[in-house]
């Protein structure tokens, strides 16, 4: 990929072997930035896995920086009053899914009631290649539908592991006191590290860095939170 000026003028002002603490490297990102709008900072985790492994799991993050989720939930009686109640964008049962599958996605977010998996699931091919489909792993198939809502609401995220074993996910914006972004940098790594499988020999996160939108990556230090 070629990069422009700008970003190679800032990838100049960091050595690829450089490693620095948690917020020392947030500051530098920061200062990197070289956009005119609020740049997203990202964390990337580079984990040593099996190809047949993944590390997923959710969290909130002490320190927002996102807009307020639409949350949609599928859900029938007593549980669509309980998440119109609690609050939930959107609340249906066949409705939403044929809705869905004529092409509208304007949410952020799936819950679903066990009972509902099984009409729900016909909309894997859609919802699946988005990242929009409910799963228990994600507390996001439940008959606690309330309490998923507020969790979501409070900023609840998912993280995941790619096919190259690396977790991507955005902990702040520029604009962030480097503390916060720090402290949302911090939990994700020692989240991630309790996730270690069982039968990893060796080292298991093999990198960590963090950038900007458009910048270049800045690596934290290996021995951060620990093996």
């Amino acid at each position: 990929m070629k990069h422009g000026k700008k970003y190679r003028d800032a990838a100049a002002q960091v050595k690829k072997t450089e490693q620095f603490p948690v917020r020392d490297a947030v500051e530098k990102v920061k200062e990197l930035s070289f956009t005119r709008f609020d740049e997203t900072i990202e964390l990337h985790m580079n984990l040593q896995l099996k190809k047949s492994v993944n590390v997923r799991d959710t969290l909130v993050l002490p320190h927002q920086f996102v807009g307020e989720k639409r949350i949609l939930v599928f859900a029938k009686g007593d549980k669509a009053t309980e998440a119109t109640e609690a609050g939930a964008t959107f609340v249906g049962d066949d409705d939403l899914i044929e809705k869905i599958r004529g092409g509208w996605l304007d949410f952020d977010v799936a819950v679903a009631t066990p009972d509902m998996m099984k009409d729900v699931g016909r909309l894997g091919p859609i919802l699946g290649r988005r990242g929009l489909m409910p799963n228990p792993k994600t507390q996001t198939v439940t008959n606690d539908v309330k309490a998923a809502i507020e969790e979501l609401r409070k900023g609840r995220v998912e993280y995941r592991s790619d096919k190259t074993g690396v977790v991507h996910l955005a902990v702040g914006k520029v604009s962030m006191e480097s503390d916060q972004v720090a402290e949302n940098v911090e939990l994700i790594i020692n989240e991630v590290r309790k996730r270690r499988p069982a039968d990893t020999k060796g080292t298991f996160v093999k990198s960590i860095a963090v950038s900007s939108t458009m910048g270049p990556g800045v690596r934290i230090e290996s021995a951060v939170g620990g093996e």
